[in-house]
């Protein structure tokens, strides 16, 4: 990377400050950091002062200093290091940076030096007699496919040729640049294919025959059985018990589930739909929480609803969760009636103890 200094001092102004609205959008800018961050808005200020002037003189970087509380020195290294900040005077309508990297120059970046030499200037940065032209040759600017391109400021224009460029020249020259579309100069969007697409050109079409096959397929699919789940053995529980060949680990939930689908519904407590404020039956010892979801799921939401099994109902809950014998020997039917009955005090008045 070249050496970049400031300009000689013959051509520095002797002050600089921000215009009323340029001064205003700086201080929103520098809000945007959080306390003792501020030296973070350093990039946007520089190019704030630089879209203003032109380009970044050392009286603008020493204010952005002080208005950052900044060292000086920190400021001159980020506006040393970027070469998008210009620290001469460019060309006041156009500063022409031309991509010099090997896709350009395949492409014929040279040719597009040739005409900048030509129209403007023999050497680079020199700006021409009436000050409002200048170029530069640049590292590469990210419009690879559509190389040759260049920079004017902050719009890039791409897939040139040695004619559009002296076009381009001649018309910033005199005064009508924002005639010229900035991006590709031929006949392309962005960085499509060069004269249009050549493949997916046709939408997929659906037609009425596809959208019957289509409903066709998923009642099939719903009115087919449902595959057996893998046998858990021991369902819920069995620590010993050995996974299906080539088949993933089974939550104990899903394994309720699955067992539910086997159960005879003999014995299975009615269900309520799911009411407005539905029983914490985590309250009751032995249920947590995936047990009271599987509860929830056969429709079971209040204590009075436990309250009311009967020795059906407690066996059929009891095989569907494979307990063993669980739900009598926690005496979830005493629990239930006593928090159905008075909440937590009766608990503890029956129990002599909180629930958990």
């Amino acid at each position: 990377m070249s050496v970049r200094r400031l300009a000689e001092e013959s051509v520095q102004p002797a002050a600089f400050a921000f215009n009323r609205s340029n001064a205003a959008w700086a201080k929103r800018k520098i809000k945007n950091y959080p306390k003792g961050r501020e030296a973070s808005a350093v990039i946007p200020l520089l190019m704030r002062a630089q879209e203003q002037e032109g380009w970044v003189n050392k009286a603008a970087i020493e204010l952005i200093a002080d208005m950052l509380d900044m060292p000086l020195i920190r400021v001159l290294e980020v506006a040393t290091f970027y070469t998008q900040f210009q620290l001469a005077p460019v060309g006041k309508r156009a500063h022409i940076q031309v991509c010099g990297t090997t896709p350009c120059m395949l492409r014929g970046a040279d040719d597009l030096i040739k005409v900048c030499k030509n129209k403007i200037s023999a050497n680079p940065f020199d700006v021409t007699e009436d000050g409002n032209l200048s170029w530069e040759e640049v590292e590469c600017q990210g419009a690879c496919v559509n190389a040759p391109m260049v920079m004017i400021f902050k719009d890039s224009y791409e897939d040139l040729t040695a004619a559009q460029m002296e076009h381009i020249i001649d018309s910033f020259a005199a005064g009508k640049g924002s005639q010229i579309k900035p991006g590709p100069q031929i006949d392309r969007i962005f960085s499509a294919p060069e004269g249009g697409l050549t493949s997916l050109t046709v939408k997929p079409v659906k037609t009425k025959a596809r959208k019957v096959a289509a409903k066709s397929t998923s009642k099939q699919a719903a009115k087919a059985p449902a595959k057996p789940a893998a046998k858990i053995a021991g369902n819920i529980g069995n620590a010993s018990a050995k996974p299906a060949a080539r088949s993933k680990p089974v939550k104990p939930v899903k394994a309720a589930d699955n067992a539910a689908n086997k159960a005879p519904n003999r014995g299975k407590p009615a269900s309520i739909r799911k009411p407005a404020k539905p029983d914490n039956l985590k309250l009751i010892s032995g249920v947590g929480p995936k047990l009271e979801g599987v509860l929830n799921g056969l429709g079971i939401y209040k204590f009075e609803q436990v309250a009311k099994w009967k020795k059906a109902e407690r066996e059929w809950v009891d095989g569907y969760l494979n307990f063993k014998g669980r739900i009598d020997r926690d005496d979830w039917v005493k629990q239930a009636k006593a928090l159905a009955k008075g909440g937590v005090e009766e608990y503890i008045r029956v129990f002599g103890k909180k629930p958990r």
